[in-house]
């Protein structure tokens, strides 16, 4: 496969590992979103989740570690849980909370490192697929975020009623599916 080919492949690979197939992924970022959707804070918090997922993912698809997707898939939906229950308990991002998103950071990026054990990546071009893919990755995430922005944020959250009536439910939905996942994964291993 040319190079260029190769780039576009493994950054629509990452894409749509979030969109649309990416719905664990989909609902932490919506996690991250809504604790506090002010950009800044978004971007914040995404971008500690990005450089964690980044580093675990490079280090399990290059080998130097070795994640057993049936302990890190629970693991993944049990992030979701905690942090969507943490949108509903608290009103801002606290310092500790960007050490544990840091944390499920790694946890997703040995995730996203099982996917691309089960694709392959040419040993030709290690760094560029792994670039590309994870690119792809981030892109997918921006455009959760854009999404939920726009749809959701830029009219209401300035609304009195957006935590009650918007994140508090949107947050327990998402945490009620983390949960089913966690019991669903954890009855796998």
């Amino acid at each position: 496969m040319p190079y260029s080919e190769m780039i576009m492949h493994y950054l629509t690979l990452g894409f749509t590992h979030v969109i649309p197939l990416g719905l664990d992924h989909i609902l932490f970022i919506l996690c991250l979103f809504f604790l506090n959707s002010r950009i800044k804070s978004v971007i914040i918090q995404c971008s500690v989740f990005t450089l964690a997922h980044s580093l675990s993912l490079g280090l399990a698809a290059s080998g130097l570690i070795l994640p057993n997707a049936n302990y890190i898939e629970p693991l993944i939906a049990i992030s979701i849980l905690f942090t969507a229950i943490e949108n509903i308990i608290h009103d801002k991002v606290n310092p500790y909370r960007l050490i544990l998103i840091f944390l499920f950071g790694l946890l997703h990026g040995m995730g996203f490192a099982n996917v691309l054990k089960e694709i392959g990546i040419p040993n030709n071009h290690f760094f560029a697929a792994l670039f590309s893919f994870n690119l792809g990755v981030e892109l997918g995430q921006v455009m959760v975020i854009l999404t939920a922005y726009f749809l959701i944020s830029k009219w209401f959250s300035n609304k009195s009623y957006y935590k009650e009536r918007i994140v508090y439910p949107i947050s327990s939905i998402i945490a009620c599916i983390a949960l089913y996942w966690t019991i669903e994964r954890v009855l796998l291993i």
